[in-house]
């Protein structure tokens, strides 16, 4: 299995939905943004065995909290309830990034996952 195969079956068995519809958004200008997204941390890193899938995404939404990159956050709120997680763990996580990332990032953390909870009601 290639790169490319094992880390394309992770992401949709994470996301619950093909690559193609994934990248969309970029496929046009950059088909090899998602090609290397795919290639590295999904399969590089998502398969690794040291950490569940349930704990990696929880520290992905932590990070995409801090960050504030909300399309991917919500993307990755949806990855996190997909493979187990709970929406009270997802809140309590976008919380405690409160003091690391300041209030408004946590806030719109919470507004992000409010719309993903919502949507998937």
């Amino acid at each position: 299995m290639t790169r490319y195969e094992k880390g394309k079956e992770v992401l949709e068995s994470i996301q619950k939905r093909p690559v193609e519809e994934i990248f969309k958004e970029i496929d046009d200008i950059a088909p090899d943004l998602g090609r290397f997204v795919i290639e590295y941390p999904y399969s590089e890193i998502y398969t690794r065995s040291e950490v569940d899938l349930k704990t990696r995404e929880l520290c992905t939404v932590a990070a995409l909290t801090v960050l504030g990159t909300i399309p991917q956050l919500k993307d990755h709120i949806n990855a996190a309830l997909n493979v187990g997680n709970e929406e009270t763990e997802i809140v309590e996580i976008i919380m405690q990034m409160s003091a690391y990332c300041g209030f408004p990032k946590a806030i719109n953390g919470i507004v992000a996952a409010k719309e993903v909870f919502n949507e998937r009601d």
